[in-house]
């Protein structure tokens, strides 16, 4: 079938009747629950957005015929690359980059490991058909996904198997000739009660061991799969109005625990069974990773772009924009937007076909654009606050405007340079909800571990950094000086 539709999108989601839990109660209908329902309603618009720009979303599948996502789509080439990131950059455009887990980001996945399965085959060769049969699978169903990489918090100074309660994570239980039988616990599954499957695989930056190889595992399931359940945290989408929480009332995209209950998958959902050697080399060897990335730089760009909006949108809204110490604030924020576009540009532009005939992007730029910002973001949103000051605590609601008696005097109190009072708090309350709200604070911490540990992250940047040519240069240098070693013996 070709790409989705919103409408179809939901009524995927009201039908598969996921085995979602939220406030001490399991969810009915995710599309119409009020923790659920608003972000279903932006996750449908983007599906729709790809049928109203349809040049730049859609592209026609190499199997069917039909037209489907361009976030599916292996580029062969650079301009292929370019097209790819250009429909990313639709999405992010209609979220402001606040919706961290859009489909695309998952569709990468599943394109990088289904082109580039042969590391899977290493076990079986029918765990590379898998991942390719998968692949396309997603792609010609538009298939949404969530995902889930890391075992519970427990205590982080052990291997998973060394864990007091080693069966609380998740594992294997046994092999079936159909199947395989899995129980226990995973984190952290966002959007998981709004999408139709979820994929388990390895984390990204913790490494396991041969002790390790019962919780080494990768395979896909339906999101309603018997025994699976999701259990999601307070939603920061308290119900309401669009006025007084612009983002939190569309984008807030929930984050669940997923427990797996003696849970059945098929052989042919399955891609790594008991091995932690492939484990540990899927992101990196099947070029999952550098396509993942790509998509983040890409949405981050987007999500700079629309922040340092909201900077230049108050400097004007109340005058500071001539200030010296608020201009070499909105400097900080364009410095962070040119130097993430640049990256994406060498990227881009530097990228090279892999040994499957995948244009894959210059990971050394991806690389240091995914360990940087979530070092810079932090600041980013530290500089909202700086500037909007108190007029991010003075922002009365909607209903506050709409009231007879009141609202004249606070749309005289509220008034900007060039607003009036209502346009100003409707710009404010904006700036608060990307910063101070609940949802706001989730954004920063999210970015801050979007792929794990930042410091952890930042000692594999270091270890794998070509250092060589940095310290020749140097050694070069010294050894071109025209001063002479002293004779120096013994000590």
């Amino acid at each position: 079938m070709p790409a989705k539709t919103g409408d179809q999108y939901i009524e995927r989601i009201r039908k598969a009747k996921n085995n979602v839990y939220i406030g001490g109660e399991r969810v009915e209908d995710p599309t119409t629950h009020p923790s659920f329902k608003n972000v279903v309603k932006s996750m449908a618009h983007l599906y729709d957005l790809q049928y109203e720009n349809p040049e730049k979303m859609l592209y026609t599948s190499p199997t069917s015929g039909d037209k489907v996502s361009m976030t599916f789509m292996r580029p062969e080439s650079i301009e292929d690359l370019i097209k790819r990131r250009e429909a990313i950059t639709e999405w992010a455009k209609a979220t402001g980059g606040m919706m961290g887990r859009s489909p695309d980001y998952l569709n990468a996945e599943v394109m990088a490991m289904g082109t580039a399965s042969d590391l899977f085959a290493e076990a079986d060769p029918m765990f590379a058909e898998n991942a390719r049969n998968y692949y396309e699978y997603c792609r010609e169903n538009d298939i949404s996904l969530t995902h889930t990489l890391i075992h519970p918090q427990v205590n982080r100074a052990k291997a998973q198997h060394e864990q007091k309660d080693a069966n609380n994570a998740l594992h294997l239980v046994e092999k079936r000739k159909d199947g395989i039988i899995v129980d226990g616990i995973r984190l952290l599954a966002t959007q998981g009660g709004i999408t139709d499957e979820i994929l388990v695989f390895p984390s990204t930056v913790k490494k396991s061991g041969e002790l390790d190889d019962p919780y080494s595992l990768a395979f896909a399931v339906p999101n309603n799969t018997e025994g699976l359940k999701f259990i999601s945290r307070e939603s920061f989408d308290y119900g309401k109005n669009e006025w007084d929480h612009p983002l939190s009332s569309r984008f807030e995209e929930g984050d669940a625990i997923v427990s797996f209950e003696n849970v059945f998958v098929p052989w042919e959902r399955v891609f790594v069974c008991e091995n932690s050697s492939i484990c540990n080399r899927t992101f990196a060897e099947t070029g999952a990773v550098v396509h993942m990335s790509h998509q983040v730089v890409s949405k981050n760009v987007v999500k700079t772009e629309f922040l340092l909006g909201i900077i230049l949108q108050v400097m004007d809204a109340i005058g500071i924009d001539q200030f010296q110490h608020v201009k070499d604030k909105g400097t900080e924020v364009m410095l962070t937007l040119e130097t993430m576009k640049s990256h994406l540009y060498k990227a881009e532009h530097n990228a090279k076909l892999d040994k499957w005939g995948t244009m894959t992007p210059d990971f050394e730029a991806l690389n240091a654009a995914r360990n940087w910002y979530p070092r810079i973001y932090p600041r980013i949103t530290e500089i909202i606050r700086i500037l909007g000051a108190s007029g991010l605590m003075g922002i009365p609601s909607e209903a506050d405007f709409q009231h007879e008696e009141i609202g004249p005097i606070i749309n005289r109190a509220m008034q900007g340079k060039n607003l009036d009072g209502f346009e100003r708090v409707q710009l404010f309350r904006l700036a608060w909800d990307a910063t101070l709200s609940a949802f706001g604070s989730r954004q920063a911490h999210y970015e801050y571990y979007f792929f794990g540990d930042p410091i952890k992250m930042g000692m594999t940047y270091f270890d794998q950094y070509d250092k060589d040519p940095y310290k020749d240069f140097v050694q070069d240098f010294l050894n071109k000086s025209t001063s002479k070693k002293p004779n120096v013996t013994g000590v």
